[in-house]
């Protein structure tokens, strides 16, 4: 009996000794943890807490903390690329209103200094202040818009609407300009009415963008078109031309904010950087999407995906 009753006094013991250790050694892996953390934050670090351990409740804390760590790599990532985008949009923005400005200076200086000037080579002076004092205005019209789509301070109110109608409305609206640059308009819209989420002004503006930049920079290919068609649960517009286009190097990155590209045609394309911005942001706040796809001076085109009224049924 005593000899039993000793053996249980030891594997108590045992068992105490047992706990106490492991529970020094959760408290030196505690400890680690807790520094390991304080680095990463202060230092602002960009790795995760590294801990060999048994311990399986130290390891489900492990995997939650270096979720979070992730989860922050993730936001200051995102936080310096938009850090990055706004040092280079102010960059332009600053070189963008400083060329303009500085011809109106000069026509300005020019009509003030030159008294020998003619009645009608003032008032042809003047119209090109009128034009260039006008480029700044869209421009800084630009910049309003974008910063207000991406601080969520335009509403646009979602509902359905007849797809059909307005890109009819918007083709129309560029009748002339096609016309006038002597190219052929290939458009292909249904009768049947499509109906998809959408904004009509939001709209608006993105086929206008689109639509513009096709007749002003496709016209080397002498073709610009529309296209309209749906499946079972979107809507889809293709607008498009057979101009020089974009290559690939570029088609992922030309809906960036204020991304130019080098050449000169594509240079123009994407002007301030601005325009397909904006029309990119537009189509997210209609819960769509759009893409590109280039092959040049055989066909460039800028598909948008909208949610079909067929997809409620």
């Amino acid at each position: 009996m005593t000899g039993i009753l000793i053996g249980i006094i030891l594997a108590l013991i045992m068992f105490n000794i047992s706990q106490y250790r492991l529970a020094r050694g959760r408290d030196a892996h505690l400890f680690y943890i807790r520094d390991k953390l304080r680095t990463i934050i202060e230092e602002n670090r960009t790795e995760k807490v590294l801990l060999f351990t048994n311990d399986p409740a130290l390891k489900k804390l492990l995997v939650e903390l270096n979720r979070l760590l992730e989860k922050k790599n993730e936001e200051f990532l995102k936080h310096a690329k938009k850090e990055a985008g706004i040092r280079k949009m102010l960059a332009n923005i600053s070189h963008d209103l400083k060329t303009p400005l500085t011809v109106v200076i000069g026509l300005i200086e020019t009509i003030v200094c030159d008294k020998e000037m003619t009645k009608e080579a003032r008032k042809q002076t003047l119209l090109k202040v009128q034009t260039k004092t006008s480029e700044i205005l869209q421009l800084i019209n630009k910049f309003f818009d974008l910063a207000r789509l991406e601080s969520g301070d335009k509403a646009l109110p979602l509902t359905y609407v007849n797809i059909n109608e307005i890109c009819k409305n918007n083709l129309l609206f560029y009748y002339n300009d096609i016309e006038s640059a002597g190219l052929e308009a290939i458009i292909d819209i249904p009768d049947q009415p499509m109906y998809a989420l959408g904004n009509e002004e939001a709209l608006d503006r993105i086929l206008q963008n689109l639509i513009s930049n096709a007749v002003r920079y496709g016209k080397e290919g002498l073709t610009v078109g529309l296209t309209l068609h749906d499946d079972d649960s979107h809507v889809y517009i293709d607008v498009w031309d057979r101009g020089k286009g974009i290559g690939e190097s570029h088609s992922d990155k030309v809906f960036e904010r204020m991304y130019t590209l080098e050449d000169s045609r594509n240079r123009l394309y994407q002007g301030s950087g601005l325009g397909l911005t904006i029309t990119k942001r537009l189509v997210e706040h209609l819960h769509g999407e759009i893409t590109l796809k280039s092959h040049p001076f055989v066909r460039t085109t800028f598909t948008i995906r909208l949610k079909s009224l067929k997809g409620e049924d």
